[in-house]
């Protein structure tokens, strides 16, 4: 097993988007530490983590009111009465609601405020520095939801504004409305297919790229065994790539980056992150963990230097393909995000 690259990395900062916005070039994933992921973590030992990946210079917190729900927003806004605030770049997410049992997704003006309200609440902060659209409401043309977002920018409610699983085309018309600071997508040696389209329109756009799942959900942390040690209530029994016939191919994959890995003299987790670092400056993977020594190897992956020669292993390895969707059928993606034209709508 390859070894771990641990050290005193120093975090660089990188410019999200072209706006002005800040953040550490790595950010955390807070989503595993209340939701989806098997049972929520204790909340004294997750404030723990959260307070030191702030004391190594990890400072872009990710969360959603979706996750819980409300309870990810919740921890953090705990972690952050210490004092800390202003040292954090701050993103959380809305739009997606249980409604009777079922999932809905949802971007009408008047859920988006009610939906922001809700999360400065329970953050306990005065202002978002990141909001995101976490899915696209195909109902309505996407200039409704981002009109709604413009004012809420304009009344210092949010600074910047953000969509996560849009399209190519969704995020350019988003973008004709006000700036669109991020999109959140997944990206990792094993989900590629956003190289196409999506990341060209973001720097075309200027507009910079969160990388979410940048370890594939665990699969390059733990290898295939992984779905041996899933807890009742881990969201990722139900992903197509974690099914027994499917890994059995996937496994592959792993196999070939850990034998790269041990010649780098690191894990194949940070292998797989220095992969998404080398992608530009405009990239901030925002990896999840819920222990302290699983962050530090995080953050040893920037120190990792790839040459073109690793990059173009890594490349072959990637492109041998993993079998599987990477999420269940029927799930709200970038893929189907496109809503209708403006001219259809009417308020109400």
């Amino acid at each position: 097993m390859a070894s771990s690259v641990v050290e005193e990395v120093k975090v660089p900062r990188i410019k999200l988007g072209s706006h002005g916005f800040e953040v550490s070039a790595q950010g955390l994933g807070c989503l595993g530490m209340s939701a989806f992921y098997g049972p929520p973590k204790p909340e004294p030992d997750m404030i723990k983590v959260i307070h030191y990946a702030i004391s190594r210079g990890i400072t872009h917190l990710d969360t959603s009111d979706f996750y819980g729900p409300h309870t990810n927003e919740l921890l953090l806004g705990k972690a952050l009465k210490e004092g800390i605030r202003q040292k954090v770049e701050l993103a959380t997410k809305f739009g997606i609601r249980p409604v009777d049992g079922k999932l809905e997704i949802c971007g009408d003006p008047a859920y988006v405020r009610a939906a922001c309200e809700g999360s400065l609440k329970r953050l306990g902060v005065d202002s978002i520095d990141l909001y995101y659209q976490h899915r696209i409401d195909t109902s309505l043309p996407i200039e409704v939801t981002i009109g709604e977002l413009k004012k809420l920018v304009e009344e210092g409610k949010i600074k910047y504004i953000g969509l996560s699983e849009a399209s190519a085309s969704t995020i350019k018309r988003a973008h004709a409305v006000h700036p669109i600071t991020a999109v959140q997508l997944e990206w990792s040696l094993w989900t590629r297919d956003v190289e196409e389209e999506i990341i060209p329109t973001c720097r075309e756009l200027g507009i910079g790229i969160v990388a979410y799942s940048p370890l594939a959900r665990g699969f390059f942390s733990s290898g295939p065994t992984l779905i041996e040690n899933f807890s009742e209530g881990d969201f990722r029994k139900n992903l197509p790539r974690f099914q027994s016939e499917n890994m059995e191919h996937n496994k592959n994959m792993y196999e070939r980056v850990n034998v790269i890995a041990s010649k780098k003299g690191c894990t194949p987790s940070q292998l797989a992150l220095a992969w998404v670092h080398h992608q530009g400056n405009d990239v901030c993977p925002i990896p999840g963990t819920t222990k302290i020594e699983n962050l530090n190897q995080n953050i040893g992956a920037l120190s990792l230097k790839l040459s073109a020669d690793d990059m173009a292993e890594l490349e072959s390895i990637a492109s041998a393909g993993i079998k599987g969707d990477r999420l269940p059928p029927g799930f709200d993606s970038w893929k189907t995000s496109d809503t209708p034209p403006l001219s259809t709508w009417k308020a109400t």
